[in-house]
């Protein structure tokens, strides 16, 4: 028991990549996930009882979902086996399952680790359910993108699914330490600086690793860099950016995260970065149009309109003239106030509509285009509401058997409190009609 959570060795083969070389070999290593794999995580228990069920393990890039698979089938009984969703199909799993099978039949179980799952559609995630029902395998799935939306109902209710959080900085903090004693020196950066570091990693642990391993490379034994020093060297001896790789996803999400920051200055070094890079500015514009709605929702109704207009504009005059129009929305959207108000909603709304979708709509609000439907009910009750003095009749469109839910709350900024003052008028409203 102790070899498992308190295995202490690390390999130091230089020749493997540092993210590689300081990959943890233990539960107590993994750092940042207390609440799975702390002394009282249901990962941990899993372990601890080496009763493994089938998981998805969903978290942004980086933050230990194959770490965590390997470390749990280094010390189980099972047969294990690794596939990327990318790289495999129909076929792949169909050997996979048919192996398994075999193994069963002889006593020995198979613990399957599958990246990237979601990339694997509809029709292929329903493979997994007879062999996972069964038991032929133990799967571990790991995802960057919500389960609820990219997974079948039915593979996930086959499948416990355990969040795995950002790291935060004491938690790369942790790594960077964990990189100074593996090369027995300390990186030469100034306290401002290595905020800075973390700050460019956010929250990827892999990405942070693969900066320090530039600065113990490229940095010799100068002084410590400061804050324009560390950024100039890490811009000159990072790899180019590959806009189908793992930077293309660092860089617009910290373009992502300044915008919601409202720090336009580092809104615009991010998106300077990201264009020096080569990426598609189509790709940028379409982001940004997600942010409007995301971000700023109605607390700025013009913030949405006005990125369509950049990313038309752009398709319009293309590179360079048009990327002005671009970095002219990001401005606009990083000093616009901001509210998830809409973004809330709609994710909430969704939920309930998968629970409750067996519902049906009330009575009086559905139309009778028929002699028949008006007999049995339809629209029987329904009031126009332009017929009433204030336009606002004050009915329940609810499913009966579900009651009033309240999905949007608006946010005390922008034109957002303009809205709030109009929903409290109509639910004032509508519970007074209700009671007359």
């Amino acid at each position: 028991m102790s070899d498992l959570f308190e295995k202490d060795a690390i390999p130091t083969e230089t020749l493997r990549p540092l993210p590689d070389r300081l990959r943890p070999s233990a539960l107590s290593q993994i750092v940042g996930q207390d609440h799975l794999v702390g002394n009282d995580g249901p990962v941990r228990k899993m372990a601890e009882a080496k009763r493994l069920s089938s998981m998805i393990l969903w978290g942004p890039p980086g933050t230990g979902k194959t770490t965590l698979a390997r470390i749990l089938s280094n010390h189980s009984d099972m047969h294990f086996e690794q596939i990327s969703a990318i790289f495999s199909g129909v076929a792949d799993l169909r050997k996979v399952f048919d192996s398994a099978k075999l193994r069963r039949s002889n006593g020995k179980g198979t613990l399957l680790f599958v990246d990237e799952i979601h990339r694997f559609n509809k029709s292929q995630q329903d493979a997994f359910l007879p062999v996972v029902e069964d038991g032929t395998i133990i799967l571990i799935g790991a995802t960057t993108e919500n389960p609820s939306f990219e997974l079948n109902s039915a593979l996930l209710s086959r499948c416990q699914v355990f969040v795995l959080k950002r790291l935060d900085d004491e938690a790369l903090e942790k790594l960077l330490q964990h990189a100074e004693k593996d090369a027995s020196r300390s990186l030469p950066l100034t306290t401002q600086a290595r905020d800075m570091l973390k700050t460019m990693a956010d929250g990827d642990g892999r990405y942070a690793l693969t900066m320090v391993e530039q600065l113990f490379e490229h940095s010799g034994e100068r002084k410590e860099l400061d804050v324009q020093a560390f950024m100039t060297l890490v811009q000159r001896r990072a790899p180019s950016y590959d806009k189908a790789a793992e930077g293309h996803y660092n860089l617009i999400s910290a373009l992502h995260k300044s915008i919601r920051g409202s720090d336009p200055d580092a809104a615009l070094y991010w998106f300077s970065r990201m264009l020096e890079g080569g990426e598609d500015p189509s790709f940028i514009a379409r982001r940004l149009t997600r942010m409007a709605s995301e971000d700023i929702g109605l607390a700025d109704p013009q913030a949405l309109p006005l990125c369509i207009a950049a990313w038309d504009a752009y398709e319009r005059l293309g590179s360079p003239e048009g990327e002005l129009a671009l970095a002219e929305a990001l401005i606009y959207l990083t000093t616009a106030p901001k509210s998830n108000a809409v973004y809330t909603a709609m994710n909430s709304a969704r939920r309930t509509a998968k629970q409750t979708g067996s519902l049906m709509p009330p009575m009086h609000i559905l139309n009778a285009p028929t002699k028949m439907m008006k007999e049995a009910g339809y629209s029987d009750g329904y009031i126009y509401d332009h017929d009433t003095p204030e336009a606002f009749s004050g009915q329940d469109y609810f499913p009966e058997k579900m009651g009033r839910t309240a999905f949007y709350s608006p946010k005390k900024r922008g034109f957002e409190r303009e809205i709030e003052k109009r929903l409290d008028y109509w639910n004032k409203l509508r519970q007074q009609k209700q009671k007359d």
